[in-house]
């Protein structure tokens, strides 16, 4: 398993397509959008019209010394109801497919021109274990904290990497624009080449 370096010229040649003028923008979207779709949006709050309170007036109107309440609900009260505060929402982004395409290839063009990705034949670990996956990514990128992208893994490869923290797997198919900006290294097989190709198309 010898692993080399993805120069600018050897992608072009795998016909990846990768834009000469950076599109920061697009990648700005699409990994706010990425990070947007992981929040659950269930934060909530009641108001005063929702909390559990008597609507019996406190105390009488006049001669205790004391501001006129007509109830407890009000938020300057304890136990009253807040105001503007969070309610369930949707933070999800929509970001129309030319963008999608526009910052992935971005994304992995400034990786490939950094040094940052190297390929390999195949990544495999028929063992299951750990610490032979750890051994072959080290091998291949130097480093713990890198992504592997291939066409597809095996049961037992997925087995041997899904307990690492700093490592991260991802099909050609799947991987977003976010995983490749996030790790130091990323490790592509060839298999995962055309697929990866076929994403960064116009």
């Amino acid at each position: 398993m010898s692993a080399s370096v993805l120069t600018l010229d050897a992608a072009r040649q795998a016909e990846l397509e990768l834009p000469e003028t950076p599109a920061t923008q697009a990648v700005h979207d699409a990994v706010t959008a990425s990070r947007a779709a992981r929040r659950s949006g269930t934060a909530n709050t009641k108001t005063r019209g929702e909390v559990a309170a008597t609507g019996k007036k406190p105390y009488r109107q006049k001669g205790t010394g004391n501001a006129r309440r007509g109830g407890n609900a009000p938020p300057n009260h304890r136990g009253g109801g807040v105001v503007f505060g969070p309610r369930p929402r949707d933070y999800s982004k929509q970001l129309n497919r030319k963008a999608k395409r526009l910052a992935f290839a971005t994304a992995l063009g400034s990786r490939i021109e950094a040094g940052d990705v190297v390929t390999l034949d195949s990544f495999e670990v028929p063992d299951r274990k750990t610490k032979s996956f750890v051994a072959q990514l080290v091998a291949a990128a130097g480093t713990e904290n890198a992504l592997v992208i291939a066409d597809r893994f095996s049961d037992e490869t997925h087995l041997a990497g899904r307990n690492l923290q700093t490592a991260g797997r991802a099909s050609a198919n799947d991987v977003s624009t976010e995983q490749i900006l996030f790790y130091d290294k990323i490790v592509v097989t060839a298999g995962a080449l055309p697929i990866l190709a076929k994403r960064t198309a116009r």
